[in-house]
């Protein structure tokens, strides 16, 4: 644990449903739900709008809708996440060169990096402060809260206390004051299954696991994790920041509208992931170790199966033959509603003709694969009128499209409903990517 509050955590509020909302006047204020809009969609992020229904990320969207059946629901517009999240990166670079993003809406800042004069508490309080301003400006209103803290794990923990659009500073020799009242779950790590373990143990704060002895807590829950949890509880965090994350894993997956009960449409599909797994692996100058599959059952139940081989690879055949091995050690005559292909343990090198095979020749069957549904005007895409203008797709069905005309630039504007072929409306492409 360093002797400073010098690792900030900014964690962007709400952020997919927030750019939505900055992008569609007419839905600011109100709730708003981004993720998959069909019958088996996930909500992704909602709104605090939303949040107030019960609504929250991973939840289905049944229940989404059935909690808060009057909120805009959206696909998402990615090329918009990806475009706003890297404004921010910019700013947090512009402050520390040491950044380590964690994901398109959060990151973690070295300040003992920054061009600051010192690292005392009212400095990196008003480095904070400054950054949220900035952040403000440059994404054309999001918010962003912040933690600054002695180490990651503290400043992770103090970025959830002032939700949303505020700031904590963990001042150094005040950790433990702060986590002893919280409950584990705090920690990361401790999901329901180690903290049904630890409740059974009596254990729910982490006064109380502060409390165990360290050989109990690895009898409790195995090597790692009891060493883990042990330092955490005690607020010991040494991991530094770092600018370039290694990448862990490499997958695909995909959720189908109705259940797969056909075993050969499952191999195919599992071997156009794994193929789809190589190629980004090649791309990427990866290889790796371990081929995992996911499989989630028609009553929700997700099993993960796992294979390690001898050397690396990144072959699209050999990750498909050894997925379909795995599952063909598993139960799925209720029918399966997700399936995906991954690979860890990844490396840069790759030993050649590990089976005996040329790269992408692969045994498996030629079957009729279901493809997920494409809709040609999703609920919240941009779209462009010959005359109208720009807006976005408000719904569609039964050959019809509704459009709100309005950007983030204009007062929320009117609704047009349209033929879904009217050659005069148009979707508005996001640009190539590099």
């Amino acid at each position: 644990m360093r002797s400073t509050a010098s690792v900030l955590h900014l964690d962007l509020d709400a952020f997919f449903a927030a750019v939505e909302q900055r992008d569609k006047p007419s839905l600011r204020g109100k709730p708003v739900i981004v993720g998959g809009t069909g019958g088996r969609g996930v909500v992704a992020t909602a709104s605090y709008e939303a949040r107030t229904f019960g609504v929250g990320s991973a939840m289905s969207g049944r229940e989404a809708r059935a909690r808060c059946p009057h909120a805009a629901f959206l696909s998402g517009r990615f090329h918009a996440y990806r475009e706003t999240s890297t404004r921010v990166m910019q700013v947090l670079r512009e402050l520390s060169p040491l950044v380590e993003p964690l994901s398109l809406d959060e990151a973690f800042v070295d300040l003992a990096a920054a061009d600051l004069p010192d690292l005392e508490v009212a400095t990196v309080t008003a480095a904070g402060e400054r950054l949220r301003q900035r952040v403000h400006e440059v994404t054309g209103g999001l918010t962003a809260t912040v933690g600054i803290a002695s180490s990651k794990f503290l400043a992770k923990v103090a970025s959830e206390l002032d939700k949303p659009d505020g700031m904590t500073v963990v001042p150094p020799g005040t950790e433990l004051d702060l986590l002893r009242p919280m409950k584990v779950t705090v920690i990361p790590g401790v999901g329901p299954a180690t903290a049904e373990r630890l409740r059974r143990a009596g254990i729910h704060t982490i006064a109380e696991l502060e409390a165990v002895e360290e050989d109990e807590l690895v009898r409790l829950l195995g090597q790692a994790q009891g060493h883990g949890l042990w330092h955490l509880a005690r607020a010991r965090d040494p991991r530094p920041v770092l600018a370039e994350r290694e990448a862990k894993s490499i997958s695909v997956e995909g959720t189908y509208d109705t259940d797969l009960n056909d075993r050969r449409v499952m191999e195919g599909l599992l071997t156009r992931q794994a193929r789809d797994v190589g190629a980004r692996m090649r791309k990427n100058g990866f290889s790796g170790r371990t081929v995992t599959i996911k499989v989630r059952l028609h009553d929700f139940t997700t099993l993960n199966r796992s294979s390690t081989l001898s050397s690396p690879t990144d072959d699209g055949a050999t990750i498909a033959r050894i997925a379909r091995s795995l599952l063909a050690d598993l139960d799925t005559t209720g029918g399966v509603r997700l399936l995906g292909v991954g690979v860890s343990g990844l490396a840069d090198w790759v030993q050649e003709d590990l089976f005996g095979s040329t790269p992408e020749e692969d045994e498996a069957e030629e079957v009729a694969l279901p493809e997920p549904p494409r809709r040609t005007w999703p609920p919240g895409a941009d779209v462009v009128h010959d005359e109208m203008g720009q807006g976005w797709v408000w719904g569609s069905g039964s050959g019809v499209v509704t459009v709100r005309f309005e950007t983030a630039d204009t007062p929320p504007g009117p609704v047009r409903s349209f033929r879904d072929d009217d050659p005069a409306l148009h979707r508005l492409e996001p640009p190539a990517e590099d």
